[in-house]
């Protein structure tokens, strides 16, 4: 290849490289055409699968910016640049790598940095962007339920309060006027005391009284004899 033609071929896997979220090298040895048009399907509009010489992968990553790919540069390589979901693409090479043990994925680049096949691996074992997103949404929507009962709770009391002084304030006005209820009826009248009572004992002759009385009686009875 001349020169310039190598020149284009670095620009090209630069700016691979630095438009893309992330990279996953693999070795393809052993995989047909067939099966290779089968894995750039599979991984969809979100990244492309290209085959790249070592010496000008090694060189371009140099050129981007991207250190610790010299040992990933070794066999044929062939490189998927993603372009949407690390995280989902990297799911997907994995899943392909199984059905088709020919695919070995080397390492790769997130954010600049190298990583190596474990690190690919783990990647893949995270959960999509999507699937975090929604457990984001319903931690967020969890959170939110539990704020509105707080703050509906107070207005519950108060209304429960409201409608317990509405029943007591039908059942007795006063209540509203700021008295404290109907007082309760009064008690009878008490009997009046034994002094106040009329005098029994007054009433009664005396003792001392009586004594004349039956004086005068006898001294009757002893005329009418004589």
């Amino acid at each position: 290849m001349a020169r310039p033609d190598k020149t284009a071929a670095v620009a090209e896997i630069v700016e691979s490289f630095n438009g893309s979220a992330g990279a996953v090298l693999t070795e393809y040895r052993g995989l047909t055409v067939k099966q290779l048009q089968e894995l750039r399907r599979s991984l969809g509009e979100n990244a492309s699968y290209a085959v790249v010489k070592n010496t000008l992968a090694k060189i371009a990553a140099k050129d981007a910016g991207i250190d610790g790919f010299d040992d990933l540069l070794n066999g044929p390589t062939a490189i998927a640049f993603i372009s949407g979901d690390v995280v989902e693409a990297a799911k997907g090479l994995r899943d392909f790598a199984k059905a088709n043990p020919a695919l070995i994925i080397k390492g790769g680049v997130l954010e600049g940095n190298a990583l190596d096949a474990a690190e690919v691996a783990k990647l893949a074992d995270l959960e999509s962007r999507e699937v975090l997103l929604g457990m984001l949404a319903g931690a967020m929507l969890a959170s939110l339920s539990q704020a509105v009962h707080l703050l509906n709770a107070p207005l519950a009391q108060a209304a429960r309060l409201a409608g317990a002084l509405q029943a007591k304030a039908e059942e007795d006005p006063s209540i509203l006027a700021g008295g404290a209820g109907t007082p309760a009826a009064p008690a009878a009248e008490e009997a009046p005391a034994a002094d106040e009572a009329a005098p029994a004992e007054e009433a009664a002759p005396s003792e001392d009284a009586a004594a004349p009385a039956a004086e005068a009686t006898d001294e009757a009875a002893e005329t009418t004899d004589a």
